[in-house]
């Protein structure tokens, strides 16, 4: 009787284990999917504009900081999570990956998601500002035309040119999440802008739209309701 009792212990412990080997691998610290609400929340800091000991025109919305970053001058916020990570999130809300655009006559294709950056409200809660209400021309203080944000996905890059066949997920290795015009295709997220549109929007941050840098903020990427 004993044995049996044993054998049937050793069974439903081995069953207990293979249903949590089953079981998703929990999300990386940083990046947070809000299935109810159908969003992936990341979690960022506000980036420095002064890089390189000069202000460079925001290319990019979010990316790694300095100095791991490819493009850490170009960003508005910073992030410590690999860009797969955003893309794995978005993935497990529906959505499915388009194809990135690089150089003049290219554009992004995908679903189309909404960017905003969730701060500090000053009473004890928070707020989400729109992409295009922190981002202004700093010669005429106005606000860039309304972007449409595209589910990409990066395009796969070899790190090693002796191995054109081992290819790694390109925005893995120059941690470039989100970018407004296509001048990288390793990426996550990009806009439907051009590079004609890159000539004349030479943005900045408004500095009223977000705390000081180096503040911890979260950056909202949403999957809009289905009209």
């Amino acid at each position: 009787m004993r044995r049996v009792f044993v054998l049937a212990a050793a069974l439903a412990g081995a069953a207990a284990l293979g249903a949590q080997e089953k079981k998703e691998p929990p999300r990386p610290a940083g990046v947070t999917v809000d299935e109810a609400r159908r969003c992936v929340l990341v979690d960022a800091k506000v980036a420095p504009r002064m890089v390189l000991d000069k202000v460079y025109p925001i290319e990019l919305v979010a990316g790694w900081g300095a100095p791991k970053g490819k493009k850490a001058h170009e960003i508005v916020v910073s992030v410590d999570v690999n860009p797969s990570e955003v893309h794995k999130g978005l993935e497990k809300l529906g959505l499915k990956p388009g194809k990135p655009a690089k150089g003049e006559g290219a554009k992004a294709e995908g679903p189309v998601v909404n960017v905003s950056v969730e701060t500090p409200d000053g009473a004890g809660g928070t707020k989400r500002t729109p992409l295009e209400k922190i981002l202004w021309d700093p010669k005429t203080k106005k606000p860039p035309p309304k972007p449409t944000f595209v589910f990409t996905g990066s395009a796969l890059t070899a790190p090693d040119p002796n191995k054109p066949d081992d290819k790694k997920y390109g925005a893995d290795l120059t941690g470039s999440l989100i970018c407004l015009f296509p001048v990288t295709d390793e990426v996550v997220l990009q806009t439907a802008w051009t590079m004609k549109e890159e000539k004349f929007l030479k943005l900045d941050v408004n500095p009223d739209a977000l705390p000081k840098e180096g503040s911890a903020v979260k950056l909202v990427i949403e999957v809009p309701e289905k009209k």
